[in-house]
């Protein structure tokens, strides 16, 4: 049976790095260009996506302005949620730029994190309050990306059965095998394998900055809807061009899920008690 129930050993998820992009970093907001550097460094704590730090050199300081220090608060957003112990007292900052303004769009760290990462004189900014992000010449989405995160696209012929609601919603034996460091394995299902007539489109959509823009579909099954319970890239990066169109469930909110006609134990993740 895949439980998978030992793949975080020795996952790069759980280390603590403050190393260099190597990468020209810029950030536009309001139609400015508020950051752009070639010394941009990302650091990344267990569980949580990298940030980018500037040095505070190729920063428009003059576009933020200080505002309270929260030594135990968090930001809305992941990108600024750093956990203790790791994290020191940080410093919150607006930023206005282009007739708009971003609350508490920035952080710096005046001291060096108890994890040895000296972040001083730098600063970031909270991912989704920037406008454009850009590395070299190239608009990305999302969260910075991790030099140690990986996704590997295979052609699989086992036999994916998934249940809801006490029906088949989904059975095929050509999934797509998506697997990526640290987060369980995915298979895709063709349409043509999906009980679409249980599924209706919603309002979600998500960016993952390896896989691109995920449109989300609801299932109703009884009377029963499970809100964004499959997933699929319509038009994905290039490094997921092979999922393009295909289906994905979670694993961790469906019924059942069989694989080659064994029952999986559900994956313990972030998702498994969005209901």
């Amino acid at each position: 049976m895949d439980n998978h129930e030992n793949d975080n050993i020795l996952n790069p998820q759980e280390l603590t790095y403050f190393i260099p992009a190597r990468r020209r970093v810029r950030a536009v907001f309001g139609g400015q260009t508020i950051a752009d550097s070639r010394r941009a460094m990302l650091y990344k704590e267990p569980r949580h996506a990298p940030l980018y730090f500037f040095p505070q050199d190729d920063v428009q300081m003059t576009a933020l302005s200080p505002v309270d220090t929260r030594p135990e608060g968090k930001l809305a957003g992941e990108a600024f949620y750093l956990s203790p112990p790791l994290r020191s007292k940080a410093a919150y900052w607006n930023l206005t730029a282009g007739g708009k303004t971003a609350q508490q769009a920035a952080l710096t760290y005046p001291e060096p994190m108890p994890s040895g990462a000296d972040l001083r004189g730098y600063v970031a900014f909270q991912v989704d309050k920037i406008d454009h992000w850009y590395e070299e010449a190239e608009e990305v989405f999302g969260h910075p990306r991790d030099p140690y995160h990986r996704v590997d696209v295979l052609q699989s012929d086992r036999e994916i059965r998934i249940m809801v609601g006490g029906q088949v919603i989904a059975e095929t034996k050509r999934p797509m095998l998506l697997l990526e460091t640290s987060l369980p394995p995915r298979y895709y299902i063709p349409q043509e394998d999906v009980r679409m007539d249980l599924l209706t489109p919603t309002q979600t959509h998500t960016r993952c900055p390896y896989k691109g823009l995920a449109s989300y579909w609801s299932a109703t099954i009884n009377g029963q809807t499970i809100d964004d319970i499959v997933w699929s890239y319509l038009d994905p990066l290039p490094d997921a061009a092979k999922i393009k169109g295909l289906l994905s469930f979670y694993d961790e909110r469906v019924e059942a899920v069989y694989i080659d006609g064994e029952l999986q134990t559900p994956p313990r993740t972030f998702w498994s008690n969005t209901k």
